[in-house]
């Protein structure tokens, strides 16, 4: 017989913290544990963890220091992720975004000639101006306009762009006088490494083992260091100094230059890419009402938008939802605890830097090529029996590669889905945004 005396009671202090955990995140009310939110936070940081070493690589291209990118990233990324989980209580974790980090470094600073100053006040705008759509509820009408195809477009077109970018850094692809690319020296230490990565980055994927792409990184800096690539450098130490990233953007310049489009292009994605994910997971997560809408949207949706104001100050691009939150929903998270889980763990990260420093550019480019891959993805879904529909897809995936720029895949897949439907007699398929937004697209081209 058990004597209840001999089983000691949990400390008070516990008890006191576990009900205002309950309390705030309404966890009771939501079938879930203190225990299975913090595992699911911890399970959706270690799949997202990959952006701490990708991101500053990839905005170092852009001339900014990697240590200051590397807080900014994590700053940003626990900020928004505790905003989203305090305010709309909701599981979803944020962080720079992939393909909007590309478009600022290659699209923006390198193709354009921008300084990255110039283009973090772009990012700071187009924060500004989807916080006001998020205010006046302007966004649902914006995104419900806009064609699925056009949609599936642009997402398999970054993923594309990705593709190209993680294809060149690793120096699988070089350019060439005659044809413009070709295929690089693939007998290099580099580019095998990065194969390597790839292979086990989808394999762990494949088989849904937490972490897979952070794995990947990992497995292949450890074997560039055995082979001699790497120098070491420590794993753990106090922060890099943000110093040279904070408050450097410049918000009017941005103006000055004219770069409306580019504003437009920063905003169009984080649109999509926000309502995609925060669908996505909701649905996942069984978070949606029985009107299929998810409540507490406008929160989420300030979250979101306010990361990207936040992040444009501290140094980095267009923070956004993480679609990698999915994970942490499949292991049970269903509240804000487990935002603010990963929140918490962002801001750990930070005494990592060293580690971050030492991941290769052919160790990221193998997430790079990965993360394409979960995009080009998309494309099944497109309806090819329908050339009005199907045509301007492939035109707004192609072009953004080919072009180096996503606005003007994103421009031209406009363009080409209003003329293709005028020319085939399906005028009533152009609804009046997509009208206004081709408008704006042809004044791009023809007047500025």
């Amino acid at each position: 017989m058990n004597d209840s005396r001999n089983t000691p009671d949990p400390p008070k202090h516990m008890e006191t913290t576990m009900a205002l955990l309950d309390k705030v995140f309404k966890l009771s009310d939501n079938g879930t544990t203190v225990r299975t939110e913090i595992i699911a936070g911890i399970t959706t940081f270690l799949t997202m963890a990959y952006i701490i070493a990708v991101n500053p690589g990839i905005l170092a291209n852009a001339g900014m220091d990697f240590g200051a990118v590397f807080v900014a990233t994590c700053i940003a990324a626990a900020l928004g992720t505790a905003v989203m989980g305090f305010a709309a209580n909701y599981p979803v974790a944020l962080a720079p975004g992939m393909g909007l980090n590309a478009f600022f470094t290659f699209g923006v600073v390198l193709g354009m000639g921008q300084s990255w100053q110039i283009a973090l006040g772009c990012v700071f705008w187009s924060g500004i101006i989807f916080l006001l759509l998020s205010v006046f509820r302007i966004r649902e009408w914006i995104i419900n306009a806009i064609p699925m195809s056009l949609k599936t477009g642009i997402a398999v077109g970054i993923g594309l762009f990705l593709a190209i970018i993680g294809l060149q850094g690793a120096g699988v692809i070089v350019d060439h006088q005659a044809t413009l690319v070709t295929l690089g020296d693939v007998t290099t230490p580099q580019v095998l490494l990065f194969f390597l990565g790839f292979f086990i980055i989808t394999a762990l994927y494949y088989r849904r083992i937490p972490g897979a792409v952070i794995i990947g990184i990992l497995a292949t800096t450890a074997a560039g260091f055995f082979f001699g690539l790497i120098e070491y450098r420590g794993i753990v130490s106090l922060p890099p100094s943000i110093g040279p990233t904070l408050l450097q953007l410049d918000i009017f310049g941005a103006l000055e230059a004219g770069l409306y489009a580019v504003i437009f292009a920063f905003l169009f994605v984080d649109l999509f890419d926000t309502s995609g994910t925060l669908i996505a997971v909701a649905k996942e997560g069984d978070l949606l009402d029985e009107k299929d809408r998810l409540p507490r949207l406008g929160r989420a949706l300030m979250a979101d938008s306010s990361a990207s104001v936040t992040g444009s100050l501290l140094g980095t691009s267009t923070t956004t939802s993480y679609i990698e939150s999915s994970a942490g929903i499949a292991s049970g998270g269903r509240t804000g605890l487990t935002a603010v889980t990963v929140a918490v763990c962002f801001i750990l990260a930070l005494f990592f830097s060293p580690l971050a420093m030492m991941i290769p550019s052919y160790a990221t480019a193998s997430a790079l090529l990965f993360v394409s891959v979960l995009m080009i993805s998309s494309i099944s879904s497109i309806n090819w029996q329908d050339l009005t529909e199907s045509a301007p897809v492939v035109v707004t995936a192609v072009m953004m590669p080919l072009t180096y720029s996503i606005a003007d895949g994103i421009a031209i897949g406009f363009i080409s889905y209003a003329l293709i439907k005028l020319l085939a007699g399906k005028s009533g398929d152009i609804n009046i945004s997509v009208s206004i937004i081709t408008l704006l697209a042809l004044c791009k081209y023809i007047i500025l």
